[in-house]
């Protein structure tokens, strides 16, 4: 039997040099090889090596990930046009009943680019007819990220309404801008793009007021920007292009929620420093920086001061706390008369929703007219003095 086996081998001698080779490890080292100027290396890695450097890959490329859709969505990330699923199908007739009587339409304009737009305007006429002239003031509207402006129009009509219990002596116009990609209003989301919506909004307003008695007349309108959270930032960006780009003077801004710019958002949402979020600033499209606005429309205001009122939720759990503060410290630094309201216990998105926010922002807005509309009553007579003279 041996001496087979001998033969066996001798016949096969494959089968003898895989013996005599076998490994004594039970895995064989990782072999790469490099290609370099000085010639061709081999790097051995032990097996164990291997597992970390693929996680560690796997998580690098997510974190690329991550961070260039960040980027390349960011307009889809901030705006959210198409949530929820229906927001662009809701219609003004679905939430006609809870508006308290007052009558909204809508309006369709072009956009300074052309864009086709959508706007909701509604009258808000004083209750009983007062002896002296009533002063015409217009309120455009900048809503929030996401949704489409018929849902929120039940809550601004409960503002307005107070704003007609309290206001004898004022006509509102109410006009609520849709933003382009928004509900009906054509194209995409974009701050330029906006930016140049709601100018066209702002011109709308002035062929209104001039096609109307007050009008031709020579009646000036008081004119009040509402913005509520990214909102704020289009109103701010309003009313800091220069005046011969505007057709009307603005007067005041009711900031409801606002945070003082993009950038620091995305530091307040991503604190934690082995994020790449708060970093990728130098690639934001979107900065909606009212820090620098407020800046801005004091250096313009050549004597004519816009009023500022912070409108804050106690408890929001988006927008830091001192966001508010910042804006309201920024304020007083350059000059702007301002006021700041706090909604004990409100969410972000509770601010115009609770009855104390909907008071204090009925306040705020009836506070701005009336400051306004006291300072042109006392420079009057001054005027009418010099013509007599």
């Amino acid at each position: 039997m041996r001496s087979l086996r001998v033969l066996a081998t001798a016949q096969r001698p494959w089968l003898k040099r895989s013996i005599a080779h076998r490994p004594t490890h039970p895995f064989k080292p990782w072999l790469l090889t490099l290609n370099g100027a000085g010639g061709t290396r081999h790097l051995h890695l032990a097996p164990f090596v291997m597992p970390p450097l693929i996680f560690s890959g796997l998580f690098l490329a997510l974190w690329c990930w991550k961070c260039a859709m960040l980027v390349l969505f960011q307009n889809t990330i901030i705006y959210n046009p198409f949530l929820p699923p229906n927001a662009r199908s809701m219609r003004i007739a679905d939430f006609a009943r809870e508006c308290g009587g007052l009558e909204w339409r809508e309006e369709r304009i072009q956009s300074l680019d052309g864009t086709n737009i959508a706007l909701c305007v509604t009258e808000v006429p004083p209750r009983s007819q007062p002896s002296a002239t009533v002063t015409p003031v217009y309120i455009l509207y900048f809503q929030g990220n996401a949704s489409s402006l018929p849902p929120r129009l039940p809550d601004i009509s409960r503002i307005l309404q107070r704003l007609q219990d309290t206001d004898e002596a004022f006509h509102y116009t109410v006009v609520c801008l849709s933003y382009r990609g928004f509900w009906t209003s054509h194209d995409r989301p974009s701050e330029p793009g906006i930016n140049q919506d709601s100018q066209a909004a702002l011109q709308w307003i002035a062929q209104l007021h001039r096609a109307r008695r007050d009008g031709a007349r020579g009646v000036a309108p008081v004119v009040v920007l509402w913005g509520q959270s990214i909102g704020c930032g289009f109103a701010t960006n309003l009313a800091a292009v220069e005046e011969v780009h505007r057709p009307v003077k603005v007067d005041a801004l009711v900031l409801e929620t606002p945070f003082t710019s993009t950038r620091a958002m995305l530091r307040a949402l991503y604190p934690q420093k082995w994020l790449p979020y708060q970093y990728l600033w130098p690639f934001l499209r979107n900065h909606l920086d009212s820090w620098k606005n407020l800046g801005v429309i004091a250096q313009r205001a050549e004597g004519r001061t816009t009023r500022i009122y912070i409108v804050e939720a106690g408890k929001d759990e988006l927008v830091p706390a001192d966001h508010g503060a910042i804006l309201y410290q920024r304020c007083r630094d350059v000059g702007l008369p301002v006021e700041r309201y706090t909604i004990l216990g409100a969410l972000h998105n509770e601010a115009m929703v609770r009855p104390a926010g909907k008071r204090l922002i009925a306040q705020a807005i009836s506070s701005a007219v009336a400051s306004v509309a006291s300072v042109r009553a006392a420079h009057q007579p001054r005027a009418t003095q010099k013509k007599r003279g």
